[in-house]
C-alpha cells in the first residue's frame, strides 16, 4: 500500500448489494459534486445545469447511410494535401471511420452502410437446426448416389458400344 493513501472501503461494511454510506449533507465530498447530485441534502433540485462540456452519459454516435455516403463523396473529392484532415475535423470524425465506410461501400453499397442491429442474435430452435443438418446430410448422400449411378450408366454405355450392342434393341428407344 502506498504511504499517505487510504484504502477504499466503501460498500464493504454493508455487504454485497448495499450502496456505500455517504456523509450527511455531501454527495461526494465536494460542494460541486453535491450540487450535481441534487443539492446539498441530495434531494433538492439542482440549482445550476450540469457542465455542458462533460455529458452525463456518453452516447454512441450513429451515422445514417446517407451521411456516410455524403462524407465519403466529399473525401473522394479532396485533392489538396490537408483537405481530408480539415473535413474530418469539421465533421468530428476519425480517419478510421473513412476506412471502415469505404470497405463497407465496396462490400455492399447502401445496405452495408446502414447501422447494424446491436445486441444478441436470436437463437434458432435447436430442433429446427437438427432437422436441417439431417436434410443436408441426406442431400449429400443422395448426390453421391446419383454421381455413382451416372458413372455406372456411362460405363454400361461404353461397354455396349465396344461390344457392338445397340441400345435400341434393348428396349431403350426413348432415351439416349
Amino acid at each position: 500500500m502506498v504511504p499517505g493513501k487510504k484504502r477504499r472501503t466503501e460498500g464493504v461494511q454493508g455487504g454485497p448489494g448495499v450502496p456505500p454510506a455517504r456523509p450527511a449533507g455531501r454527495a461526494g465530498g465536494t460542494p460541486e459534486v453535491a450540487e450535481q447530485a441534487g443539492g446539498p441534502l441530495g434531494g433538492e433540485a439542482p440549482s445550476a445545469p450540469p457542465d455542458p462540456e462533460v455529458p452525463q452519459k456518453p452516447e454512441r454516435r450513429r451515422f445514417t447511410a446517407e451521411y456516410k455516403l455524403r462524407v465519403l463523396a466529399e473525401a473522394d473529392a479532396c485533392k489538396a494535401p490537408g483537405d481530408i484532415g480539415a473535413l474530418l475535423r469539421r465533421e468530428g470524425l476519425y480517419s478510421s471511420h473513412l476506412i471502415t465506410w469505404r470497405r463497407q461501400r465496396q462490400e455492399g453499397a447502401l445496405s452495408a452502410l446502414s447501422p447494424k442491429q446491436r445486441g444478441r442474435r436470436q437463437r434458432v430452435d435447436s430442433a429446427v437446426m437438427r432437422r436441417l443438418a439431417e436434410v443436408q446430410n441426406e442431400n449429400r448422400r443422395l448426390r453421391k448416389c446419383l454421381e455413382e449411378a451416372k458413372l455406372i450408366i456411362e460405363y454400361q454405355k461404353k461397354t455396349y458400344e465396344i461390344l457392338g450392342i445397340s441400345l435400341t434393341r434393348m428396349g431403350n428407344e426413348g432415351s439416349d
